[in-house]
């Protein structure tokens, strides 16, 4: 987005419409696991790693949406256990909080001066994507504001 390159092809998922045969989990226990590892504070995409590392009775899910039919963050709202920020603006702000403590040592550093306005306009294109729907109307980014959201 804030560079001059071209951008690398992402790799693909492999097409399946269905889970593996090894994979056989109920998909009620399944919703169930993902709302138990919201509540203990894991974000979306943290869950989809603990559930394909870990699994739920011992049993990874490789996809949760194939096993389900639904998106982690899709459960995550049925049972009104998703997270106030959105995840994606939630590593941003962090991004910028970290930026802007290494500002304060460092002044000089351009770089990361630059790379810090880059994170900033970033979080506000985001904000305007996300406001009224996922976040308040009258909700402005500020450095203040991101450390306490933190």
């Amino acid at each position: 987005m804030h560079t001059r390159r071209r951008g690398s092809s992402d790799s693909d998922k492999p097409v399946a419409d269905e889970p593996p045969e090894w994979s056989d989990i109920d998909p009620e226990s399944i919703e169930e696991h993902v709302v138990d590892l919201a509540e203990q504070g894991y974000s979306p995409s943290e869950i989809g790693v603990q559930l394909r590392d870990q699994g739920v009775q011992g049993v990874p899910v490789p996809n949760v949406k194939l096993a389900t039919g639904k998106k982690v963050t899709e459960i995550l709202e049925e049972n009104e256990s998703e997270p106030e920020i959105p995840e994606d603006l939630r590593n941003l702000l962090a991004r910028a909080v970290r930026l802007n403590e290494h500002m304060e040592e460092n002044g000089t550093d351009y770089q990361n001066k630059r790379a810090l306005q880059n994170t900033e306009a970033k979080i506000r294109r985001l904000l305007e994507y996300y406001r009224g729907d996922k976040i308040d109307e009258e909700f402005s980014y500020s450095i203040d504001d991101a450390k306490d959201l933190i």
